[in-house]
């Protein structure tokens, strides 16, 4: 038998070239991504002389002032996934926080019944739009884990801000 030792070499290395350009094409083709979300949950503060405290101004048509503090309670780290719900008189978003967030919201309720919460949310590619959206009042302890409000943005903006926070979501739960 005739062992040809070069037409062997060449072959081997026609192979190596033909997986190395299909990994290296896939390497430098980047997916799409989808728009970003993110979302920031604070309570009201007590103290409005308090260093760890900011007034910030909700809602844009009829503003109102609420000091709040400046660390949150709550972000899209702790959101399993958010949902857009739209009914006839419009629409609401509902958060769903994990087993961590979900005790944070049950505590804070708990001890900061008749203070509002005050959520930020910022979407787009970038996260280059963002504002302060809605203070629903505290009025009672919410073990559910779930947080339900109508923020102050469009429908569209809406959908663009839940489907980023989906997409924020599923990236931090993979650890991507």
């Amino acid at each position: 038998m005739n062992f040809y030792a070069r037409r062997f070499n060449v072959y081997l290395m026609l192979l190596m070239m033909l997986a190395l350009a299909s990994t290296s094409c896939a390497m430098f083709h980047k997916k799409k991504k989808g728009p970003e979300g993110a979302v920031r949950v604070h309570v009201e503060s007590a103290s409005s002389a308090d260093a760890n405290s900011q007034p910030v101004s909700v809602l844009r048509a009829d503003p109102v002032m609420v000091t709040i503090t400046k660390d949150a309670i709550l972000t899209e780290a702790d959101l399993l996934k958010a949902v857009l719900v739209q009914n006839v008189g419009g629409f609401f978003v509902e958060l769903q926080f994990d087993e961590t967030g979900a005790l944070t919201l049950e505590q804070y309720s708990s001890a900061y019944g008749g203070k509002h919460l005050v959520i930020f949310g910022q979407w787009g590619e970038k996260l280059k739009d963002g504002r302060w959206l809605a203070a629903p009042i505290i009025s009672g302890r919410n073990a559910s884990g779930k947080l339900s409000f109508t923020p102050d943005m469009s429908l569209a903006e809406a959908q663009q801000w839940v489907e980023g926070l989906n997409n924020t979501a599923k990236k931090l739960q993979t650890g991507k």
